[in-house]
């Protein structure tokens, strides 16, 4: 059993077979069910932004200062991100926001979430991206929660003649897109975690008099021991700073490939839960080899010292620094790359597609290790 097991965590969502048999998608090898009504393509995903509010509540408590903000952020990034990788171009957006209000100030949530969206839609307007938020939810649901939850549901509208099929070919190149740094429009470095992992990397670093002195964000006892206002060389920041940093929304920059390299682009994975692992959505019959990963960023150094994690665990359930796969032929590959850079995003090709052995699999060979998944 790895670390995440014992949180009570499973990255690789055993059950959800159970429905698979009830999803009903035209392209079965896409990143995300396809149906097509009319004349569009639609895409209709939900997802939220994991224990983050945890971690953001913690920070709250601690400091009196709350980025909910930023939770905005990313749960945009973790719903159009998605949707985006089946070149979706148009977004309908709602959210549902669960609270304590016991223990969470309802109207102070409220208003810096609704901030962190006003702040985002302004961003990608800028960028050439939009999307329309159509209300949502919010529920009071004291017996329920500890803290505090946020989850969203988009639709996505594409064209069915350039939607992202997922139907990768041997012979196809992986390009990575980078999660940490600072690209164009952030306000500050990021430390690349994204929005999973956070349960494992909360309990790896933070010190255990948090489990005693707030019970409602643990119910067992924190195994680190840095404080979450502590600042690290090694990160560049403080600790709560890193596992907070908001998630990279990388939609604009990939419509404007879609734009530009069309039908070029076979496979677009957005590496949320499963880590390195998620592109075993796409595709059939593949070994997607990635041997030319990057370093990963400090924060997921620090994790695995610090928890003892395995290195097979850790890119099972963080992306590791590649936030973002892009799978193209291997011609316009340096002109992808190229393009992400005008951007501020670093990325470079990681890996190739080769052919599988009955269903896909996923080899990296890292330094820390050659690791197979499937």
């Amino acid at each position: 059993m790895g670390r995440y097991r014992e949180l009570g965590v499973d990255v690789r969502k055993r059950g959800i077979e159970s429905f698979k048999k009830l999803i009903e998608g035209e392209l079965p090898h896409a990143f995300c069910p396809v149906t097509k009504v009319g004349n569009k393509a639609l895409v209709l995903h939900t997802d939220g932004v994991g224990s983050k509010p945890v971690q953001a509540y913690l920070q709250w408590r601690e400091t009196s200062e709350d980025k909910w903000f930023d939770l905005s952020q990313d749960l945009l990034a973790m719903n159009l991100d998605d949707a985006v990788c089946v070149g979706c171009r148009d977004f309908l957006f709602v959210d549902y926001v669960a609270l304590n209000p016991t223990v969470v100030p309802k109207q102070r949530l409220l208003a810096r979430l609704a901030e962190g969206f006003e702040r985002m839609r302004e961003w990608l307007s800028r960028l050439g991206t939009s999307f329309l938020l159509l209300g949502g939810e919010t529920a009071d649901l004291p017996d329920q929660l500890k803290t505090f939850d946020l989850s969203g549901t988009v639709l996505g509208i594409g064209d069915p003649t350039t939607i992202v099929t997922g139907e990768v070919k041997v012979g196809d190149v992986i390009i990575g897109l980078r999660s940490g740094g600072r690209c164009r429009g952030e306000k500050g470095e990021n430390s690349g975690i994204m929005c999973n992992g956070i349960t494992l990397a909360r309990h790896c670093l933070l010190k255990s008099d948090y489990a005693k002195k707030y019970p409602e964000i643990a119910d067992g006892k924190y195994w680190g021991k840095f404080g979450t206002d502590q600042y690290l060389e090694e990160l560049g920041m403080t600790v709560g700073e890193a596992i907070l940093s908001p998630t990279r929304v990388y939609t604009p920059l990939i419509l404007h490939l879609l734009q530009k390299f069309g039908g070029e682009i076979s496979g677009l994975v957005h590496n949320t839960g499963g880590g390195l692992t998620k592109c075993l959505r796409i595709g059939r019959n593949i070994t997607f080899v990635k041997d030319k990963l990057p370093d990963p960023d400090p924060i997921f150094l620090l994790i695995q010292r610090e928890g003892k994690v395995s290195w097979k665990e850790m890119h099972q359930v963080f992306n590791m620094g590649v936030g973002f796969e892009i799978y193209a032929r291997e011609d316009v590959a340096e002109d992808i790359v190229s393009e992400c850079q005008k951007f501020g995003v670093d990325a470079l090709i990681i890996g190739k597609c080769e052919q599988g052995e009955g269903k896909n699999r996923v080899v990296l060979k890292t330094k820390f290790g050659k690791f197979h998944y499937q």
